[in-house]
Formats: structure tokens, sequence, C-alpha cells
């Protein structure tokens, strides 16, 4: 029996990048249609079903994260050496957007009083996905080299950390105020956070 060795490329690792882009491509572009989509539909029939404003705070965070997260992982290109396992970690970062996107709007709300109703119902869901995705962005910078996480700045560590202690709370709790603000918070970090941090990359 043939012994298994780990796959590891090395040569042309740009092109391996772009190769590993393909699939991420498609799940984050799915997210991003079910949301596109959702927000037509609520747009399209209005009284369809009573929409809540603390919803719609996250599917804008979610839609900006998910534009966002091209824009950060064009760093990935950086890695010289790719393997399945971090092949794998790349395609479970973008499922774990993708899920949370797709959380925000069901296939149907005929159990449950609008979208209000329907976010505090599945709350523990969206947010353990929402925090999870912060421990995965940390594992991602990291990745991308000491140098670019050194970048980052310790706002970028102590911040990703509050974000997760807050999304525990906001999966416990059903307090609007709190889900009300912390949406608010959350939505108007995001757009800070990118727009400072963006630069062009040649």
């Amino acid at each position: 029996m043939r012994a298994r060795h780990p796959v590891v490329y090395t040569a042309g690792h740009m092109d391996i990048f772009e190769y590993v882009a393909v699939l991420t491509s498609i799940i984050i572009g799915l997210g991003m249609a079910h949301l596109l989509r959702g927000v037509a539909g609520l747009i399209q029939h209005p009284g369809k079903a009573k929409i809540y404003w603390v919803h719609l705070c996250w599917v804008g965070y979610l839609f900006f994260t998910l534009v966002f997260w091209w824009w950060w992982e064009f760093r990935l290109n950086t890695i010289e050496t790719w393997t399945f396992q971090l092949y794998i970690f790349v395609v479970f970062y973008a499922f774990t957007l993708f899920l949370a996107s797709a959380l925000l709007f069901p296939a149907s709300l005929e159990s449950y009083e609008g979208y209000k109703g329907y976010f505090y119902s599945r709350r523990a869901w969206l947010f353990g996905l929402v925090g999870l995705t912060y421990v995965v962005d940390l594992i991602d910078s990291l990745m991308k080299g000491q140098t670019y996480f050194m970048s980052l700045g310790m706002e970028y560590l102590i911040v990703s950390l509050v974000q997760l202690s807050l999304c525990v709370v906001a999966m416990l709790t059903s307090n609007e105020r709190y889900h009300a603000a912390f949406a608010v918070a959350m939505l108007a970090y995001q757009l800070s956070w990118a727009f400072r941090m963006f630069e062009t990359i040649a």
C-alpha cells in the first residue's frame, strides 16, 4: 500500500491562489445574491412581512463584510506554499460568511411574527456564526504573515475580542435595546474600519 504524503504546492503560487479563489468566489457570491434577493423581496412585497430595522442593519453589515472580504483576501496571494489544510480553511471561512448571510432571510416567515420575531428566534445561530468569523479572521490574518498582522495594530486584536464577547451576549439575550445598539455600532465600525484600513493593492 502506498504511503500517503501531504501535497504541497510551491511553484506558480499565484496561479494556485487564483484557482482557490474560484470556489470561494462562488460561495461569497451566493451569500451576496441571497442578501440582495432578500432586500429586493422587501421592496417588491412591502406588506408581505413586517420588516425590522435591527435585522436590516445586520443585512447591511454582512453585505459589506462580504464585499470587503474580497479586498482583504487578496493578501493571500503572498502565501508561497499552499497545502490542502490551508485550502480547506479558506473555504471554511467563506462558508461561515455565507451561512450567516443565508440565515438572515429564511425561505418562509409563516411561523414567525415578521422579521423581528424571526431575528430573535434565530439569534443564537446568527451571532454564533458571526462570532466564529472573528476567530477565523484572526487566524486568516496571521496566515498572511506577521508583517501584515502587525500592520493592523492593537486595535484590530482588541476590537475582534470585544466583538466576539458582544456576540456571545447577543446569543444569550433578547433585550431589544442591546441588540439595537449592537447592530448600529457594528455596522458603523465595520464601515469605519474598512475605509480607514483599505489601501491600493498593486
